[in-house]
């Protein structure tokens, strides 16, 4: 494990749209900085993925001073400022009922609208420290996370990923494969292991940064979608099903949940604490 490396970084401004891979991030108790702290919510107040509108993986949003810059085919690209904290609306995301902030300019609800087709509102979380507990039947106390899926990072590796497109190679759809890593939608992806050695991770180091392992990462439908197409397949889903089901779930890649705060960069050295 003395060659296990941090290979790259990806972090989400705007959930279920594409990501950033800068070369350093910093850390904090609930994630990356800047990962995943705009969500869009329908007029029900329920958050909008991939999972509903896989055209959502044609839009980008990147981190500008004091806000995010969103784009998408067609439309012109627009920058939207943190909103001031001056009152909240409920967000349902999954089984958790969050409270975020509503961007001020109307223009930012218009656009996700027209993008999509729906009544979509963007929502940023003001204060990741109360907003949102982690699931407390894997979390200590006081942890919390941003509008990621339930945890604060998502930690993937390279050569379980290998060993996943051997699989699809050889089982019903292999024209679908082989998958590249931005099906999985990590936050940090780790070389130099080998394949599904996280299934047996507690603890781990990345640079300067202590990490403990929540949970592997249960997989949804959204795996199944082409981030550069928004077309979608059977797999990974259908190989999954017959190698990676633990517990009920369909699994790739693990949940981590940050014991100290830092930097992490591309090519840190990551050790296997136990």
């Amino acid at each position: 494990m003395g060659s296990a490396r941090l290979q790259s970084i990806h972090v989400h401004p705007v959930k279920a749209f594409r990501g950033l891979a800068p070369r350093q991030a910093d850390v904090e108790p609930w994630g990356l900085a800047g990962d995943r702290r705009w969500v869009l919510i329908d007029a029900g107040g329920k958050v909008v993925t991939q999972r509903q509108q896989p055209r959502l993986a044609l839009a980008a949003a990147e981190l500008v001073p004091g806000g995010v810059r969103m784009s998408a085919p067609g439309m012109e690209p627009l920058t939207v400022l943190v909103p001031r904290p001056v009152g909240t609306v409920p967000v349902e995301i999954f089984r958790d009922k969050v409270e975020g902030v509503l961007a001020e300019d109307e223009a930012a609800h218009a656009w996700c609208s027209a993008y999509l087709g729906a009544d979509i509102r963007l929502v940023h979380m003001d204060d990741p420290t109360t907003r949102r507990p982690v699931d407390p039947q894997y979390a200590h106390p006081g942890e919390t996370v941003t509008f990621a899926d339930g945890y604060p990072l998502l930690a993937t590796t390279a050569a379980s990923l290998d060993a996943l497109n051997s699989l699809i190679a050889q089982g019903d759809h292999p024209a679908e494969g082989p998958l590249p890593m931005n099906r999985f939608r990590p936050n940090v992806v780790l070389s130099g292991t080998a394949a599904w050695a996280e299934d047996d991770w507690s603890r781990l180091v990345i640079g300067e940064v202590a990490f403990r392992v929540a949970k592997t990462c249960g997989r949804c439908v959204v795996t199944t979608t082409d981030q550069h197409t928004a077309g979608r397949g059977r797999e990974p889903l259908h190989t999954l099903g017959r190698h990676r089901r633990i517990g009920g779930k369909l699994v790739f890649g693990q949940n981590l949940v940050p014991l100290s705060r830092g930097t992490i960069r591309v090519g840190d050295p990551v050790t296997i604490v136990e």
